[in-house]
């Protein structure tokens, strides 16, 4: 009997394609709602396995220790604040309205105090644009614009770690540990390459699939590989 292909393993669910989350740090959300306002010191900077940007570990004023989202130019000994009388400057959390139109933001709510939802990644940085009755206008990342609550909070500034994609890995081992903390299955074979029995483009004299690749919504999870459902094929014509 052949193999299960990797669509059907990942959806079952096993330890290969499982998130080792037992091993994360922290939720990173934000150490207050958007009503109330607290100050922390940074005690240290720290690695998350759930993440590429760096953390830190900040002590807040009634002794409570909380990660936040690491902005570049924070270090150890700044003091950082959470709230709508939170300053504007590099690091701080506070409700968009307050936010200059023009500034960079990272770490965004969806809604009003779900922690932070957007703009998390290492080096990415958001924009306020524009601001109206209720909401407020962010460029996203990708170039898009996007409107959330006005009492939705975001941190500002540019996570740190901008520049970590084109650092080469150099070993083999350094991109099997990065892809096991992501719960990706790596290396991985083409189907071409596969015998028979484990995948339906297996198999032949040479690599090809044998068969179209083109296949419909409904098809059997072994067989449901290459192009599920395409709405067109073929060669773009001008």
């Amino acid at each position: 009997m052949g193999h299960r292909i990797i669509q059907q393993n990942r959806g079952r669910g096993g330890p290969t394609y499982r998130a080792p989350s037992h091993k994360y740090k922290a939720d990173l959300k934000h150490a207050c709602p958007n009503t109330e306002t607290v100050k922390g010191e940074i005690v240290d900077i720290e690695h998350d396995p759930a993440r590429h940007a760096p953390i830190a570990r900040v002590a807040l004023e009634g002794g409570k220790k909380v990660y936040a989202l690491v902005t570049e130019g924070m270090g150890v000994g700044d003091e950082i604040s959470w709230g709508p009388e939170a300053g504007v400057q590099n690091g701080n959390t506070l409700p968009l309205r307050g936010i200059p139109v023009g500034a960079y933001i990272c770490n965004i709510e969806a809604k009003p105090n779900d922690g932070g939802k957007f703009v998390r990644s290492s080096g990415v940085q958001a924009m306020v644009v524009g601001k109206t009755t209720g909401k407020v206008a962010v460029q996203m990342p990708s170039g898009k614009q996007k409107w959330f609550h006005e009492l939705c909070m975001a941190t500002i500034g540019i996570v740190a770690g901008g520049g970590r994609s084109e650092k080469p890995f150099a070993k083999a081992g350094n991109k099997h540990y990065k892809m096991k903390s992501q719960a990706q299955k790596w290396p991985r074979s083409s189907g071409v390459k596969m015998n028979v029995i484990d995948h339906p483009f297996g198999g032949g004299g040479h690599q090809h699939p044998g068969r179209p690749k083109t296949v419909s919504r409904g098809t059997s999870p072994g067989r449901k590989v290459g192009h599920i459902a395409a709405r067109r094929t073929g060669k773009w014509k001008k």
